[in-house]
């Protein structure tokens, strides 16, 4: 495929941080936005200069000239949209977390697998400054063999979408896993979580998740290695923190406790704090600023996510050019659906073995079902 891959984006809140990304990269062309609101939807589409608008999600997969579609709409939608942009014949990029069910996960598997269309769920996480840097580490043998990794992912939704009151943790707990995994290069193979304090009693009716704080170790699949991951979204007292440690024999490297930090490093016992170099080089020169800005930066009215989640360490240029370009090569993303099937169903499980007391709950393996 030698031509511009032909974007459509859903959902525009996030979603509208991808706009000039994909209007500035040379292999791709946006060429359409979806959103329920007529008025967003206008109000977008003016400001980028985009033409076709959708404002039903059905209607745009029957475009034609649409080759892959960026979903960006609310976590309850993720599933069922990503299923019929596949049989529709779509690629398909996805924000997390892929699905909210082991099942889901299950039918995207299959969908992607009939369809021979890709499906990348756009993990910030692994697109990260920060993890370029740990990955750098492993990858140079200074770091040496890892022995084991810890995540957490601490966040105060109040004020966010309705759909997010009472969410269990670990249902959204792919920043705090993805990385860890990507790091061991291994799936997660089976959890035991314990749940931890409670939330408003008004928040827990919502999903019948008492929580405030899930807690999981790990069991990695064909590895020695075991992970850690801490979870809180209501009523615990943290600053944000989207974070990951991996100990190896040679080196460390934590991640800092408060966001206005750096980094610190271990050289055995002596640590030291790094700063974390930009990896914009990697991109193609068109899109290397969006590695330090997004489209809210020069305004009052910025997504909750820029405003708690520090640009998600420069990740969006990087997943828009690793999407395009698996398009275009052929070849399958990274994460694939196999990996996002994994890195989801973690949570899913996690949660399901918080609500047993910490019992262990094993994994389905995605890729050996190979549906």
């Amino acid at each position: 495929m030698d031509k511009k891959v032909r974007i459509a984006i859903a959902g525009l809140g996030f979603g509208a941080e991808f706009i000039p990304i994909y209007q500035q990269h040379p292999d791709a062309q946006l060429v359409a936005v979806c959103q329920r609101s007529e008025e967003k939807l206008k109000q977008v589409a003016d400001h980028f200069g985009i033409s076709k608008r959708y404002n039903n999600y059905e209607a745009m997969l029957k475009d034609p000239d649409i080759d892959a579609v960026h979903i960006n709409t609310p976590i309850p939608d993720h599933a069922e949209q990503s299923i019929a942009a596949l049989r529709a014949g779509k690629h398909v990029a996805c924000t997390v977390p892929m699905a909210t069910s082991i099942e889901d996960c299950h039918r995207i598997v299959e969908a992607q697998q009939q369809s021979g269309k890709y499906y990348m769920m756009m993990e910030t996480a692994v697109y990260t400054r920060e993890f370029f840097y740990a990955k750098e580490l492993l990858d140079t043998g200074k770091l040496g063999r890892i022995q084991f990794l810890r995540g957490a992912h601490q966040q105060d939704m109040t004020g966010w979408p309705g759909y997010w009151e009472g969410l269990p943790p670990m249902y959204y707990a792919t920043h705090a896993v993805s990385p860890l995994l990507a790091l061991a290069n291994r799936d997660a193979d089976a959890v035991s979580c314990l749940g931890s304090g409670r939330i408003d009693e008004q928040l827990a009716a919502k999903y019948g998740s008492p929580f405030a704080v899930e807690s999981a170790l790990f069991q990695l699949r064909d590895s020695e290695l075991a992970m850690e991951v801490t979870r809180s979204l209501f009523n615990t007292s943290r600053e944000y923190i989207e974070s990951f440690d991996v100990y190896g024999d040679r080196m460390s490297f934590e991640w800092q406790q408060l966001e206005h930090e750096i980094p610190v490093v271990f050289n055995g016992e002596v640590g030291q704090r790094v700063k974390i170099p930009d990896y914009g080089s990697r991109l193609p020169e068109a899109i290397r600023s969006f590695t330090t800005k997004g489209i809210y930066d020069d305004t009052g009215n910025q997504h909750l996510s820029f405003i708690q989640g520090s640009g998600h360490g420069g990740s969006h240029p990087h997943l828009a050019h690793e999407f395009v370009r698996s398009i275009l090569e052929n070849r399958a993303p990274f994460p694939d659906v196999f990996t996002s099937a994994n890195w989801t169903s973690a949570g899913l499980c996690a949660h399901e073995s918080a609500m047993k007391q910490g019992s262990q709950i094993k994994l389905p393996n995605f890729r050996k079902s190979g549906i």
